[in-house]
């Protein structure tokens, strides 16, 4: 088989159909771009826990079937990320991962060894996924057996063998730190395969990974998952009065789960969502504690029902977390988990919300592997509510002292910004390898801020601050989950008067699933069909044989005279049979799905061929006329037809083409956004997920920005303008997009309405930025729509506005920014 090749349309096309979060996209480029040599390449994504590594495994594999590979191998750490694994692809299971188009045939210990399976095997077209746990294949030793290399009666051989001899294996090591070279079994019995490729996935790669040149070829950190608002923020909470035994530590947990789960449940009624039900984590240090604390949360003041919590321990953890991962379910009775350094991989439930550490000082509990445990949302999205967005871990130490400390807890969740000669000085004195961060006062909490990355953990010339982590006091968390659940029912409106906006979005048409003769065109049908007006006449070939003698009177040789041919004699064919002829080697095409909607095509397309090649004819699709074909015009019509239609196909799936589609915004009732805050609060650094308020022409109330170099100040000039009667920020959720010829999709930043009805697409860049190949060519793309619609006349008159930094240091008004910019023409 020919090996893969790098698709960025087909990549793109993946991303839109299974909804795949920007750095998963990413993270699936990479991989196939670095893979696509097959000699056996081992690469590292390494991503944050919560963003969604099992979307990036199904997503690959879909890309790789489409690409022809037919054997894919999941090595998973142990027995219940295996099955979790299978749930994925399981349409029944609500782990079952949407989007993909094709559907393998997933292979596990629980069904490899059957016939059904054994015939896959041997079918070269078969999409096989095995998704096996790392242990059953290792090689067995005296002591013991494994299944995999054992020679099974359906497959031939042993299912490790025939993984080894397949010459498209690809391996995707789930969790890959579990194979590191250290763990020398484990390393042996996946490498040893020797697969065309393989893919490891994890949130905590090896160091010895991370020391291999071109090993880690995508990284996407928890600072990056934070700033982009793809996890759960963390917020220590403490008490001022300093009360730390763990009674009231539990306690003040279980009361601060409850007014979540209240508050969570009056936003999903409100927005007609499933209920998500916040649980408690808590992690002991001993069984002994696990048990007195699981017999604690039991009773009275605490959770109150034994059937609520959940302890697991060493000795049942594949149990416990089978139980652990029914906890999302809306049924689930579990309200408390209660852990014994159960820290390990798969616990990747959405609905933990309080963590508590037990005799752990604050700082140590904000390791990832902790702190994952309560990251993932339980929407998939912020919400715009802190007590569904936010995953709080109670930590009864002093203020004082959780300050003194502060540095060791920012440093598991900042960004690390490279830093090149001397240690950045810290507030505290001394040096300190954090960046710069800044402590804002919002909502009774102090919430740390600092530069957020833009892409694969870089950083712009002007980048916004987003909150990474919060700390807050008891008495202020419980009184803000008071104050949400007043404001749930409060909705944003646009301003009084102004206009819905309709977007003419510009989309790719997605390519069809299967091939249809209404792609051959009728024209292209007529014009072959007047090639065949005149008889085709075969040549009957004449050759005579000439002997000569020599002096001697012998024959010297014989020597072949080609005649003047003559036409040879043809069977002939009645049109009818010509006709069907036509007919059924068009609808035997393999491209062709058989439908009553097809045969009638096909019926028309030889219709149409046949009239232009008896011109003049009157010819009736159920007509028997035995008009006489000669063999010879027959046989090469049959060819003929079929190529064109063939060329047809090909032709229609390689066009790009792009359609409008109608997006009316905004909404015209939709959730207040928090938190908010005055844009004359505005100072240095806007800050990410934050609303501004107190505009004056904005649609929307509430605006968010990402930059305030650019995006602040085109606000500004638009709000202060008296040539600009409305404006719109736009948010990438109201599919306002442009799609362009790769795949990828353009979202604008804003929509002006002047006072002579044109609109405007706005765009603001860094000078960094504005010269960028992809900036470019969402530049050119966005000036093509401008045109395209405007010239459509149903949507009006349309714009695009691209200003730098440059521009905008240039421009104190809106003409003046037109001008600068060249807009105006």
């Amino acid at each position: 088989m020919s090996w893969i090749s790098y698709d960025q349309a087909a990549i793109e096309g993946l991303a839109t159909r299974m909804e795949l979060r920007d750095p998963n996209r990413r993270a699936v480029s990479k991989a196939v771009e670095e893979i696509q040599s097959g000699d056996g390449r081992e690469i590292v994504c390494d991503l944050a826990t919560g963003v969604g590594k099992t979307y990036i495994l199904r997503a690959l594999i879909d890309y790789l079937a489409e690409q022809g590979v037919r054997n894919i191998l999941i090595v998973t750490p142990g027995k219940t990320i295996q099955k979790k694994t299978v749930a994925n692809f399981d349409p029944g299971h609500p782990k079952f991962v949407p989007g993909a188009e094709y559907e393998p045939l997933v292979i596990h210990p629980e069904n490899y060894a059957g016939g059904r399976v054994g015939d896959a095997l041997h079918d070269p077209d078969a999409l096989k996924v095995f998704i096996f746990n790392v242990q059953l294949l290792t090689k067995p030793t005296a002591k013991t057996s494994r299944a995999a290399h054992l020679t099974d009666e359906f497959i031939g051989t042993a299912l490790y063998d025939h993984l080894r001899e397949a010459d498209d294996l690809v391996i995707i090591a789930d969790e890959h730190h579990v194979y590191r070279s250290e763990a020398k079994k484990f390393h042996e019995a996946v490498r040893d395969l020797e697969p065309r490729a393989l893919v490891g996935l994890t949130a905590t790669p090896d160091e010895a990974d991370r020391k291999v040149p071109g090993r880690v070829v995508f990284q996407y950190s928890l600072a990056e998952a934070i700033a982009d608002g793809l996890v759960k923020i963390p917020v220590i909470v403490y008490r001022e009065d300093g009360h730390t035994d763990i009674a009231t530590q539990l306690a003040d947990a279980c009361q601060l789960r409850r007014v979540k789960e209240e508050t969570t449940r009056d936003w999903a009624e409100k927005n007609g969502r499933p209920m998500v039900n916040p649980v408690l984590f808590v992690v002991c240090q001993s069984v002994a504690e696990a048990t007195e604390v699981a017999d604690m949360l039991a009773g009275p003041g605490f959770i109150g029902e034994a059937g609520a919590v959940l302890q697991i321990t060493s000795g049942s953890k594949e149990d416990a977390l089978e139980a652990l991962a029914g906890i999302e379910d809306a049924d689930s009775p579990v309200r408390a988990v209660v852990s014994v350094n159960m820290l390990k991989e798969g616990w990747d439930v959405k609905n933990i919300s309080v963590i508590v550490a037990l005799r752990t000082l604050a700082s140590e509990t904000l390791t990832e592997q902790i702190l994952g445990r309560g990251l993932r949302l339980p929407y998939g999205k912020r919400v715009g509510f802190s007590m569904v967005d936010t995953v709080d871990i109670i930590a009864h130490d002093s203020y004082r002292k959780l300050l003194a400390a502060k540095e060791a807890l920012l440093e598991h969740v900042l960004p690390q910004k490279g830093q090149q000669g001397a240690a950045p000085v810290s507030k505290s004195g001394g040096t300190s390898s954090l960046p710069a961060y800044s402590e804002v006062e919002t909502q009774g909490m102090l919430v740390f801020t600092a530069e957020a990355p833009v892409r694969d953990g870089g950083f712009d010339t002007e980048t916004s601050e987003t909150a990474f982590i919060g700390m807050a006091d008891m008495e202020h968390r419980l009184a803000e989950a008071g104050v949400e659940k007043t404001q749930i029912q409060q909705v944003m409106k646009p301003a009084e008067g102004a206009p819905p906006i309709q977007f003419p979005s510009k989309r790719l048409l997605e390519k069809p699933d299967t091939y249809s003769l209404s792609f051959v065109n009728p024209g292209a049908v007529t014009n072959m069909g007047k090639r065949f007006k005149d008889v085709i006449e075969v040549d009957l070939k004449k050759v005579a044989l000439n002997a000569t003698r020599g002096l001697d009177g012998q024959v010297s040789g014989i020597q072949e005279q080609v005649l003047k041919s003559e036409v040879a004699t043809q069977r002939s064919w009645p049109i009818a049979k010509v006709r069907e002829d036509l007919e059924e080697r068009i609808l035997n095409l393999p491209q062709l799905k058989l439908t009553t909607d097809e045969v009638e095509a096909a019926q028309k397309i030889v219709h149409t061929f046949l009239s232009a090649a008896i011109e003049g004819a009157a010819i009736e699709i159920d007509a028997e006329d035995n008009t006489p074909w000669e063999e010879a015009r027959a046989d090469l019509a049959l060819s003929q037809l079929e190529n064109l239609v063939v060329s047809s196909f090909k032709q229609k799936l390689a066009t790009t083409e792009h359609e409008f589609v109608t997006v009316t915004i905004p909404p015209p009732v939709q959730s207040m956004p928090r938190p908010t805050m005055s844009k004359m609060q505005i100072a240095g650094k806007v800050i990410r997920g934050m609303g501004y308020t107190d505009w004056t022409s904005s649609i929307l109330p509430v605006v968010h920005f990402d930059a305030l170099s650019t995006e602040v100040k085109l606000a500004n000039l638009m709000d202060d303008s008296s040539k600009v009667e409305w404006w719109l920020r736009l948010e990438s959720r109201s599919g306002t997009y442009i799609q362009l010829d790769n795949g990828a999709r353009y979202y604008p930043d804003f929509i002006a309405i002047d006072k002579d009805g044109v609109h405007w697409l706005v765009e603001g860049k860094s000078n960094a930025e504005a010269s960028s190949e992809s900036v470019l060519a969402k530049k050119a793309a966005a000036e093509s729509w401008a045109r395209e619609v405007t010239e459509l006349g149903q949507f009006g008159t349309w714009k695009y506005l691209f200003a730098t930094e440059e521009h905008l240091s240039q421009s104190n008004s809106w003409d003046t920014l037109l001008t600068v910019t060249g807009a105006r023409g």
